[in-house]
């Protein structure tokens, strides 16, 4: 749903720089027309107190918040409070924004919470409000986004394993299509290079794929073979 400005009043807007460790944070309050900004600790008991300060200042006034990130700890702590309206904002975009008005190009974290602000004001009517749902679809959002995060570092491990492999044992990558398997670390772990997979017997490496029950991998054997053959004749 995109952000309305013009049919909604807010008693404060706030941008939030995150960080693994700490969160930059801006406020500007429209009826006294002053900013603020504070630096808090990226933990949950951190921010249950910023936002049990907020309370105590504006009650339950809608507050809105924008954050550089559209999904994370930072943005399911801050969900479950209803004053708080969430923007999640691409951290392209404020990086952009920042570069068009800032000539250094400089990045810091006060700077982007400020500017943040400036992006929910001037261009509300481009970004989006942040859609909670419900706890269960919450808790299925965060399970599937986990498991690409794992599934991206699976990937990001794999590839440089093989950019490895191919400067000292690039006959496995072709003995192995799949690189992410168990059989395959465990290969490399009883046969580190070359010179080890060829001094290793055929009835060994027969005997090692029936251990993992690995069928489609006995023409490897094979050429396991050969290659020790051809290189010990």
């Amino acid at each position: 749903m995109k952000l309305n400005l013009s049919t909604t009043t807010f008693a404060a807007y706030i941008g939030i720089d995150w960080a693994d460790r700490k969160h930059d944070i801006a406020l500007y309050d429209p009826d006294t027309q002053t900013w603020s900004h504070q630096m808090i600790d990226a933990t949950p008991s951190a921010i249950a107190d910023w936002v049990n300060q907020l309370r105590q200042q504006y009650g339950s006034a809608p507050l809105l918040v924008g954050l550089e990130q559209k999904r994370g700890p930072l943005l399911y702590a801050l969900c479950p409070y209803n004053n708080l309206v969430l923007v999640p904002i691409n951290p392209r975009t404020v990086a952009n924004y920042r570069k068009a008005f800032q000539p250094s190009r400089a990045k810091s974290d006060p700077i982007d919470a400020k500017l943040i602000v400036e992006l929910l004001q001037k261009h509300g009517d481009k970004l989006d409000i942040w859609q909670a749902g419900c706890p269960k679809h919450r808790a299925l959002r965060q399970w599937v986004e986990s498991r690409w995060m794992l599934v991206g570092e699976k990937v990001r491990l794999t590839n440089r394993i093989t950019a490895s492999l191919k400067s000292y044992f690039p006959q496995v990558l072709d003995w192995f299509e799949d690189k992410d398997t168990l059989v395959f670390c465990e290969f490399l772990e009883q046969y580190p290079d070359v010179q080890a997979a060829q001094a290793a017997t055929a009835s060994q490496l027969t005997q090692f794929f029936r251990v993992h029950k690995v069928i489609a991998n006995q023409q490897s054997v094979v050429g396991l073979c050969k290659s020790r053959q051809q290189a010990h004749p």
